[in-house]
């Protein structure tokens, strides 16, 4: 039978998991990104951040109180993935950040704060990649902010976010629902029926949900069952 030969003198070497990775495809998200879920609505003057409460390892469940909503200089930062990728690239990034506020006597605009996260995830993605995808919100003098990051540092401005199988999900009922001048409840509403509609469709059952909103007095959290 036909067989190819390596060329030149080295021996072929045996596929990494980075190889394998590619050849599945640059594009496709990690599994543990795949199995969460995270939303963020923009309303009138405040933004609302709910994400699920669970970990795994693979098939293994294992917390369900695990918040994975950050609180960054007055601003929420929602990461998914892996957990040591999310919360080693969350907390650097909170460093940062604060050493800036440090150093200029001035926080950053959530803009630029998103700006500059994308930016370290940019770096990360040619050396070390960090598989986590990304919500951040904040209020300041602009006004309120969404911001949308994935895991390949691509960024955008929004009003509605979602990531995981969560986005797969809810982006219509968000699309049917959002307004631009949303209030908190009708907010917390259009939250509680993306993750009904979870509960009702997604083959996983992701548990219980962390809530937290942002306004211009700071971050607090809230019970949607309330």
């Amino acid at each position: 039978p036909l067989r190819l030969e390596p060329t030149g003198s080295q021996p072929p070497r045996p596929l990494t998991r980075g190889d394998l990775r590619y050849c599945a495809g640059p594009t496709q998200p990690p599994a543990e990104i795949m199995t969460e879920a995270v939303f963020g609505i923009k309303g009138k003057d405040f933004v609302i951040v709910a994400a699920d409460r669970t970990t795994a390892f693979s098939v293994i469940k294992m917390k369900d109180d695990y918040d994975k909503i950050w609180e960054v200089e007055g601003k929420l930062f929602a990461a998914l993935g892996p957990t040591a990728d999310a919360s080693n690239f969350v907390e650097f990034v909170e460093k940062n950040i604060r050493l800036h506020t440090l150093r200029a006597g001035r926080p950053l605009s959530t803009k630029a704060a998103a700006n500059f996260t994308r930016n370290e995830l940019a770096h990360a993605l040619r050396k070390g990649p960090y598989q986590t995808d990304m919500i951040i919100a904040g209020v300041d003098d602009d006004g309120p902010q969404l911001y949308m990051m994935d895991y390949l540092a691509s960024m955008e401005k929004v009003n509605k976010a979602a990531h995981g199988y969560g986005a797969m999900f809810t982006f219509g009922l968000m699309d049917r629902y959002y307004k631009n001048d949303l209030s908190l409840e009708e907010a917390k509403d259009i939250i509680r029926k993306c993750i009904k509609e979870l509960e009702v469709r997604f083959v996983i059952d992701l548990g219980k949900y962390t809530c937290k909103v942002v306004d211009k007095d700071g971050v607090k959290s809230i019970d949607l069952d309330a």
